[in-house]
């Protein structure tokens, strides 16, 4: 210190920079989230007149049922759901979630041990991620497919290995490439990212296209993680792939709210799946959060026991 407090206030500011921080090297190659940067830009030409129509990211443009936002308002109003949650979320929404499973998908899970509440399904593809993956291992990753499935890969330090899906394929999976895949690979592969309906392509999936894929992963002992939120999308007969016998064995499904009833901004999602897998992820996920907020389940729990129309 020196007598003069303004010149050490200088000195403080200006003349200690922090020598040798950077990022750390699990960020190599990973860039900001690519809606993240687009819709900054799409900001700023709007805010130059130019009036963008957004045709990227698919956020719903009507909200969710008046009951949904009752259900919050109601239950915001009053003076003990403000508290710290339970980090596998309420009973109520888990019981939703189940009874919604069974009524939609034909699947029967435990509302108690089969289901884990997610700040949507994106969080969930990283904790699976972390809980799952790491440096020597690779993950298969569709292509196209969903950008957050290799970022969420190469942060947990494992390799994204991409799989190609063709219109001669009808969009799905080339088994005996992927075989061949697995076999070349410098590293063991140990999970596979599914998506259907896909993103982008719209492809829907099939029970026969389950089964495929659940007995790929048994034959080759790798985790399967299905994204399912465009279940509902366009689409008369939503599918889950925990409905093929034997799917819980190798894989979790991951779902959400955000598209089937207008609640993106909510950030509400789910995963399922055995029970094993379940409190897995939750040895991640109960350190990186402190549960949702209690009303927000609770309206979900409401949206989820709307009927079709």
């Amino acid at each position: 210190m020196t007598d003069n407090k303004e010149q050490d206030d200088k000195i403080n500011i200006t003349s200690h920079p922090l020598k040798g921080w950077g990022l750390a090297r699990r960020l190599d190659g990973i860039g900001e989230y690519y809606f993240s940067q687009k819709l900054r830009e799409i900001d700023e030409l709007n805010k130059q007149g130019k009036n963008i129509i957004n045709l990227g990211i698919g956020s719903p443009d009507l909200p969710p049922h008046a009951d949904v936002i009752k259900t919050l308002q109601e239950e915001s109003s009053k003076p003990n759901t403000h508290a710290y949650q339970s980090y596998k979320g309420s009973p109520v929404f888990r019981k939703a979630i189940a009874d919604w499973y069974a009524k939609w998908y034909a699947v029967e899970l435990n509302a108690d041990t089969e289901i884990l509440p997610m700040i949507g399904s994106k969080e969930g593809i990283m904790h699976i991620c972390m809980t799952y993956f790491e440096e020597g291992v690779s993950v298969l990753v569709p292509n196209p497919g969903y950008p957050t499935y290799g970022s969420a890969v190469k942060l947990s330090g494992a390799t994204p290995l991409l799989y190609e899906l063709k219109e001669e394929y009808d969009y799905e999976p080339d088994f005996d490439a992927l075989t061949k895949t697995i076999a070349e690979s410098k590293t063991p592969v140990k999970g596979m990212f599914v998506n259907y309906p896909q993103m982008p392509t719209g492809h829907n999936g099939s029970k026969a296209l389950f089964k495929k894929i659940v007995g790929f992963a048994k034959a080759n002992n790798i985790l399967i993680i299905h994204d399912n939120p465009y279940s509902f999308i366009l689409n008369e007969e939503p599918m889950s792939i925990l409905s093929v016998e034997g799917a819980k064995d190798v894989a979790l499904e991951l779902n959400s709210l955000s598209k089937s009833h207008n609640m993106a901004g909510w950030r509400i999602g789910m995963l399922c799946g055995a029970k094993e897998r379940i409190d897995e992820v939750l040895k991640f996920k109960s350190n990186m959060d402190s549960g949702m907020f209690l009303p927000a389940q609770l309206a979900a729990a409401t949206a989820l026991g709307l009927g079709k129309d």
